[in-house]
């Protein structure tokens, strides 16, 4: 009985198609995204370590917030002497400017929370141990969407004794995890939208074109249609529970996606290579090596002979030896079509470095030997 339900549970694997990506995995929806949300503040609480008098807009920001909740900082009569203001520059240590960022995810509802970043903007060397008193964080309109206030976190350290400091991470930036509030909901489309679209992460005609058919072959003939190599609309129910439940249905189909283009990535900076499976090489010869050159240089002094003539001086002579070394690499041959398996077995037989192995694949490259794009970052 077990080896029967054994062998049936093979079976069903075996109906499942290889390679199989959920649409959900390969695609995202036009309507829904996030939000980017930016804010500027003060973190106060510092033990000693804020702007100070260095930075004035750090005073100015904390006299208006001081002002707002009714508490004067300069005198009426101190002011102003003679119609010029002598209000002094705050010189407080345990304040620092900032700015706030964070990201409104899509739907998000007024009182649920978010995670906002913190991060200095004047000369606070760190933010350690600081409260972010309440901010405004607004969208790209203008529109304040949320507040943000909280303890910050900050996962690295800085510190320092007679002379010495240790510092790990950075300091002037940290996270307030559900430091954000969200006080108004931002519109999208996807409730009043006659059709709904689909965008491919990676554009592929091939994969766009297996999403359309595995729709279609779900909900019948025209519920998906292909625009281009990267949207595919969706003839959506008005209904908004339908919709949903018809999106949830979508996005859990499985499609197998089409294969990338060939590419070889080189990192030049680390010296790694990434070659996609697809990578062709046509028919070229390939050698790598180097010539040495290493001069050497003796330096002696000359001696005038017993009995030279009145004038004779010491010369000092530099003699130089010259030679030259090439490297015994041997040529490997590269036969049409070869793959990626192949390639990297060629190139390690002569030991090539990560630089060697870039040097070989720009010159295949550009031979036109090489069936794939070079992209190097």
């Amino acid at each position: 009985m077990k080896r029967i339900l054994l062998l049936a549970a093979a079976g069903l694997l075996g109906m499942q198609p290889a390679w199989a990506d959920r649409i959900k995995d390969l695609t995202s929806v036009a309507t829904v995204r996030t939000n980017q949300l930016i804010g500027y503040g003060l973190v106060i609480g510092l033990q000693g370590t804020g702007d100070g008098a260095d930075v004035p807009f750090a005073g100015q920001s904390l006299r208006s917030m001081l002002n707002q909740l009714g508490v004067s900082v300069d005198g009426v009569l101190s002011d102003f002497d003679n119609g010029v203001s002598n209000k002094a520059t705050l010189d407080v240590k345990n304040v620092a400017a900032v700015l706030v960022t964070a990201e409104m995810p899509a739907f998000a509802k007024p009182g649920q929370r978010i995670d906002v970043n913190v991060a200095a903007i004047g000369k606070a060397p760190s933010l350690r141990g600081g409260n972010l008193i309440m901010t405004r964080l607004r969208g790209v309109d203008g529109g304040v969407y949320a507040l943000a206030q909280g303890s910050l976190t900050i996962a690295a350290v800085d510190a320092g004794a007679a002379g010495s400091s240790v510092s790990t991470g950075v300091t002037t930036s940290g996270r307030i995890p559900s430091g954000g509030l969200v006080e108004k909901v931002i519109d999208t489309a996807f409730d009043k939208s006659e059709a709904l679209i689909l965008n491919v992460r990676a554009h592929d005609f091939t994969t766009a074109s297996a999403i359309v058919n595995a729709v279609n072959e779900k909900f019948g003939a025209g519920t998906a249609r292909a625009l281009d190599g990267v949207s595919v609309a969706l003839s959506a129910p008005e209904d908004t529970n339908q919709r949903v439940a018809f999106m949830s249905m979508v996005e859990n189909l499985d499609v197998t996606p089409g294969e990338a283009m060939a590419q070889v990535v080189v990192n030049s900076r680390t010296g790694t290579v990434v070659i996609s499976r697809n990578v062709r090489v046509t028919a070229a010869a390939v050698t790598h090596g180097g010539i040495t050159v290493k001069i050497s240089t003796t330096n002696e002094v000359s001696q005038p002979a017993p009995f030279a003539p009145s004038g004779a001086q010491t010369t000092p002579v530099a003699n130089a030896d010259v030679s030259v070394s090439e490297a015994k690499n041997p040529m490997f041959l590269f036969k049409p079509g070869v793959d990626l398996r192949e390639i990297v077995d060629a190139v390690n037989q002569i030991g090539a470095t990560p630089s060697a192995m870039i040097a070989i694949l720009e010159a295949l490259k550009r031979a036109g030997s090489l069936r794939a794009e070079l992209v190097v970052i």
